[in-house]
């Protein structure tokens, strides 16, 4: 029998392949973008959706060094708001050292996935965050 490794996203607006990029949920009456899957909007109460590409491309309007995190999370790291054309995106910085003299406002990031770990089966679960460019 022949394995062939799975890649699967860790959530269900990250894309894969040869460009890795977000997805949103856009309300086609007011614009606004969402993540996660809505009933309506939130801010007009429209209630029809179109996906939309996320440019993976973003600078870094705020962030925080986490020094206490859940049990098994490695500490210090990076959370931080992109904004990624006009999208507010919540995500790790990743792939720098994790304290102010690496990480400031307005630095430019990009979209970088990264492996979470591999089940028994194969399946590789691909997260994201976002690296300096």
């Amino acid at each position: 029998m022949s394995e062939t490794a799975t890649q699967i996203p860790h959530v269900d607006y990250l894309v894969l392949g040869d460009s890795p990029h977000l997805v949103a949920n856009e309300c086609s009456s007011c614009g606004s973008r969402y993540f996660d899957r809505r009933n309506a909007c939130a801010s007009c109460f429209g209630t029809d959706f179109t996906k939309v590409d996320i440019s993976p491309d973003g600078e870094v309007t705020a962030f925080t060094i986490v020094a206490f995190a859940a049990p098994g999370v490695p500490t210090p790291f990076v959370a931080a708001v992109i904004d990624c054309d006009g999208t507010q995106v919540r995500g790790n910085v990743i792939n720098c050292e994790p304290d102010a003299e690496h990480v400031s406002l307005g630095m430019k990031v990009k979209l970088a996935t990264y492996s979470l770990g591999t089940d028994g089966a194969g399946t590789e679960a691909i997260g994201f965050g976002f690296e300096p460019v």
